[in-house]
């Protein structure tokens, strides 16, 4: 995934302001904070404002979640972490990330979040409303 460059090419961005406690001792943000930061940006595509909402006995769960680090991000500051569909399956959507701090690339991520039926604990088909949402997100690079 080397086509991150730009936040121009994420069709959802999501904005979040670094805490004093997220830093290591050398005051960068420490890297299992990414992971939270990246969750920030597949959450809002899932389950923010424009997303369907999915019958209440389903979620969706990140089955897969793959960081690359390509620069150190430091406090005081913020991020932005793009979202884009890379490929939608039949319970399951694979989205590409990129996390920026002030224009520059500083990690990208791939993650796959899997559809669950709560009660068995098992994949379940993506609803058409799902699917025909994700789709608008589909890989604008």
């Amino acid at each position: 995934m080397h086509q991150h460059q730009s936040s121009e090419s994420y069709p959802l961005i999501s904005d979040e302001k670094l805490r004093y406690a997220d830093t290591d001792r050398l005051g960068h943000i420490n890297n299992t904070v990414f992971a939270m930061l990246f969750e920030t940006g597949y959450v809002e595509l899932l389950y923010g404002d424009r997303a369907p909402k999915i019958d209440e006995q389903s979620l969706f769960r990140p089955t897969q979640l793959t960081i690359e680090f390509l620069g150190e991000t430091a406090w005081p500051g913020a991020v932005k972490i793009g979202t884009r569909v890379r490929e939608i399956r039949d319970s399951s959507v694979d989205l590409e990330q990129a996390m920026f701090q002030e224009h520059r690339c500083v990690a990208t991520a791939k993650c796959t979040a899997t559809l669950f039926n709560v009660a068995t604990g098992q994949p379940c088909s993506l609803p058409p409303i799902v699917q025909h949402y994700l789709e608008q997100s589909l890989g604008s690079t």
